[in-house]
């Protein structure tokens, strides 16, 4: 999956998202854990957006991500912003940094693109060892509930003056996934060009996930219904963990 076409027209589908919202969130939830400052790691940075929000807020970001095009879109607006980010071509699992780091956040369900628990339970793992004890872990995963009834086997339609996005889903029960399937027309001069993007999306129960963050050295600290520290809800569509370095 290199998410490079999903990077040219990602921000556009997903400009409902409210980044400067989500930033002081994540934010917020760093400071419960008493983490104000330092080097964040950003998981999954995509296209940049809440690196960029981080970094305005005080932070020295290192945002890593497995596609060039969205490192790409992701450096652009690294100049554009004026701030001095340290981007890097990884995937989650397979964290190598020079140093440690303060805290991490991981946004918009970046944890449910890994393709397996063992995934899941590596990038954790790799995570504490790149962070400084009594440091903060900030992350959203897609719900199981939001797998089986918001998303599940619904279409959904984009569509801009000049692109056309068709979103197609796939449920399967059997391991609570979601295939994704895109088709992008993109017109220009009157002719649309056609490209697309298929990947899948895993959930996991809760409880797992908090026993894969205690067996890789964190404390979970709370897990909270989506922009709030309210405890999350059995329809709940996004759970967000924050977790802290043993």
């Amino acid at each position: 999956m290199s998410y490079d076409n999903f990077s040219r027209f990602y921000d556009r589908l997903t400009d409902n998202v409210e980044y400067e919202k989500r930033a002081d969130y994540f934010c917020r939830l760093l400071s419960m854990c008493g983490v104000n400052s330092g080097i964040l790691l950003d998981l999954g940075c995509g296209t940049g957006s809440m690196s960029v929000k981080m970094a305005e807020r005080g932070f020295d970001v290192i945002g890593i991500d497995s596609s060039i095009g969205m490192l790409n879109a992701a450096q652009q607006k690294m100049f554009e912003s004026g701030k001095n980010l340290l981007l890097l071509n990884q995937s989650m699992q397979d964290i190598d940094l020079y140093g440690t780091v303060d805290c991490a956040i991981c946004v918009l369900d970046g944890i449910n693109h890994l393709n397996s628990a063992d995934e899941v339970r590596q990038t954790f793992k790799k995570v504490s060892l790149f962070m400084n004890k009594g440091g903060a872990f900030a992350f959203d995963v897609n719900t199981i509930y939001k797998h089986k009834n918001v998303l599940a086997d619904n279409a959904f339609i984009y569509e801009f003056d000049d692109l056309f996005c068709s979103w197609q889903n796939n449920y399967n029960s059997s391991d609570n996934s979601v295939d994704i399937s895109l088709d992008f027309f993109e017109e220009e001069d009157g002719v649309y060009y056609r490209s697309g993007e298929g990947f899948t999306e895993q959930a996991y129960e809760l409880s797992d996930i908090s026993t894969w963050l205690e067996d890789a050295g964190f404390e979970v600290v709370g897990i909270f219904d989506d922009l709030t520290t309210d405890n999350v809800k059995p329809d709940s569509q996004r759970a967000v963990f924050l977790t802290k370095k043993k």
